[in-house]
């Protein structure tokens, strides 16, 4: 990662979004601007919490080991959000991994800073823990989709999830090029078995693609490969 010498623009990312205004001049004095090459690691699993980042540009995969040279992506962080704080608690260090997938710049605060910024902005405490339940039903149900949900209904799930968080291109793409690689890993399959599975969805004509991007063409036909509300 590359420091930054100019800073962001102190109003983009959860923290700065949400602290009172008093303590915005204590962010701007104790952020750090980094610039993420796309395949960058920015933290990896099993490494001390030093502390917290927030993505001001771009997109971020959070993910961890699955099996040998394997991996499962819990999550995308795209403008705005919070990464690193899986880390958080009795022992210090990451569980999983963090890595750009586009360009992307991250602000850091040190770990010290953002707890004292928990107990001053209560506001910014009160989002977080939301946040915090929000992810944990979203991991419960990855949890159950893995286990009980076919491979061809979580391809897509994983779809009509990055559908939800990235939004859509005026051409109707997904706002985001992903590698089918990472789409797998999304799903919690092999990439042979995605690959397939997406050209059944492209001979459905429930999805298009133009290289690495994705449209979605049948939302409705995605839905029904959902056996349960999700």
């Amino acid at each position: 990662m590359k420091k930054l010498k100019t800073g962001c623009d102190l109003q983009t990312c959860m923290l700065c979004r949400l602290c009172q205004k008093e303590w915005i001049p204590a962010v701007a004095a104790h952020r750090t601007n980094f610039k993420v090459a796309k395949g960058q690691t920015i933290f990896r699993e099993g490494d001390e919490v030093k502390g917290i980042y927030f993505v001001y540009e771009g997109a971020v995969k959070v993910h961890k080991h699955w099996g040998e040279e394997k991996e499962l992506i819990l999550r995308f962080a795209k403008k705005g959000a919070i990464i690193g704080h899986r880390g958080l608690g009795k022992d210090l260090v990451y569980p999983v991994s963090g890595t750009a997938i586009e360009p992307t710049t991250v602000c850091f605060v040190e770990l010290a800073f953002f707890e004292s910024s928990l107990k001053v902005n209560h506001d910014f405490l009160f989002e977080l823990m939301q946040f915090f339940a929000t992810e944990l039903k979203e991991s419960e149900r990855n949890m159950r989709n893995l286990a009980h949900m076919p491979v061809k209904g979580r391809i897509a799930q994983a779809l009509l999830t990055l559908e939800e968080k990235f939004g859509l291109t005026a051409d109707g793409y997904l706002n985001i090029s992903l590698s089918r690689q990472d789409l797998a890993s999304f799903a919690g399959t092999t990439y042979e078995t995605a690959f397939r599975i997406l050209n059944e969805y492209v001979e459905e004509k429930a999805i298009g693609f133009n290289g690495k991007m994705i449209a979605i063409l049948d939302t409705d036909s995605l839905k029904k490969q959902l056996p349960f509300v999700t």
